[in-house]
């Protein structure tokens, strides 16, 4: 685990019509603020990494195909500093993750369609704010592949 971040289960509500799928309530305990809600679509094998934002923490739910998310804490002072998260997320099996601002992450398409990711952030976006690296930066050991056995 890494400091502040949270998993938390959902629930969805499921009938013969269809389902309902929750995502935050502003009464839920880990509820901050709200910033902006927005969708980020990911092709099957396309990798969205890595990106660290300075201010704004998120809040993310898959709601439609798959996705694996990496989580990376460079924190200074950070009594997790170099732990790495590995999360596999999907309508399946519903969660939240919280990842509070500074930590490093990046998610990987791993449906065979196009993979939606909802976030929503505590602040609007704001391009100073968050910095960018490469998913191949030497600077976070981590492999993208897939890992067998």
């Amino acid at each position: 685990m890494i400091d502040g971040v949270l998993v938390t289960p959902l629930k969805n509500i499921i009938d013969e019509r269809g389902c309902i799928s929750h995502f935050f309530k502003n009464t839920d305990s880990d509820f901050n603020k709200f910033g902006e809600i927005y969708f980020s679509h990911i092709m099957p094998g396309a990798i969205k990494a890595w990106h660290c934002h300075k201010e704004m923490d998120l809040n993310y739910c898959v709601v439609a195909g798959k996705i694996k998310l990496v989580l990376y804490d460079s924190r200074d002072g950070s009594f997790t500093r170099g732990g790495m998260m590995e999360l596999f997320l999907g309508p399946q099996d519903h969660k939240r993750v919280h990842v509070p601002h500074g930590v490093w992450n990046g998610f990987k398409g791993i449906h065979t369609q196009t993979s939606i990711v909802a976030n929503m952030a505590t602040i609007p976006h704001n391009v100073d704010e968050i910095v960018r690296m490469s998913p191949f930066d030497s600077s976070i050991k981590y492999d993208w592949g897939i890992k067998h056995g």
